[in-house]
């Protein structure tokens, strides 16, 4: 079964998905053995690999490392095109909609072409909307974009849409690495009511109510970064 229909099939049958996102850039290769033992250990389904910011072949090197300890299935979630690793399992080929910078939309992706044309990675069009969170964020920097704002749900909503109706095929809201706050429910209630694909949402999720009111309000599947990253033990303390 491939990722996305793993996806799809979890999200009918009513599972809750969780990914935990690994930087390679702030992960030693001699913690990797313990830190993929906790996540196996979770209630996490899937592993995000990325950062905006990684050198060179450090991004094959951990995914090298990870995948000699779990089962699961590790997604790229580049920032760029040299993170693009045949080691992994499948890649999110994101586009930036909430910005206009045509190299996040297009020019990055006719970039990889080469390399994901000689990989064997399931290739995932997802739409990638950063919404402002009160800082800037390593995304807003690198891309040299702005995220939208909050409080227009609807123009956040059109967008999502838009890249729908574009195919792609997910799409993931962003609050953006360390986001001092998550993205409010209304805001993914609004989104998904308009949506007929799987909707993930990341950033700044750090506590137990965060996270289930991220699913209530209707995301298929969830991304841990930060909190996870700061603190190994964060699924431990879900249970109490």
């Amino acid at each position: 079964m491939t990722i996305y229909s793993h996806i799809k099939t979890s999200i009918a049958e009513g599972e809750r998905l969780l990914a935990v996102l690994i930087d390679p850039d702030k992960t030693e290769l001699d913690t990797i053995e313990s830190v993929i033992t906790k996540i196996n250990q979770s209630i996490a389904t899937h592993i995000f690999v990325g950062g905006s910011e990684v050198g060179e072949g450090v991004t094959e090197t951990i995914v090298k490392a990870i995948k000699q300890h779990t089962e699961l299935p590790v997604v790229l979630f580049p920032g760029d095109v040299t993170q693009i690793t045949n080691e992994a399992d499948g890649i999110l080929f994101l586009s930036l909609i909430s910005g206009r910078n045509p190299d996040y939309l297009i020019g990055k992706h006719v970039e990889a072409v080469s390399k994901l044309t000689k990989a064997q990675l399931e290739v995932l069009p997802t739409g990638y909307i950063l919404i402002e969170n009160g800082k800037q964020t390593a995304v807003e920097r690198v891309s040299n974009t702005k995220p939208l704002v909050r409080s227009n749900i609807q123009q956040i909503v059109d967008t999502a849409k838009a890249g729908e109706l574009l195919g792609m095929k997910l799409i993931y809201l962003e609050a953006g690495s360390g986001a001092t706050h998550p993205i409010e429910p209304e805001i993914i209630s609004a989104v998904k009511q308009e949506l007929s694909i799987p909707l993930i949402v990341g950033g700044g999720i750090r506590t137990k109510v965060q996270l289930e009111a991220t699913c209530e309000a209707g995301a298929d599947l969830v991304v841990i970064g930060t909190a996870f990253e700061n603190n190994h033990h964060f699924f431990e303390q879900l249970k109490s």
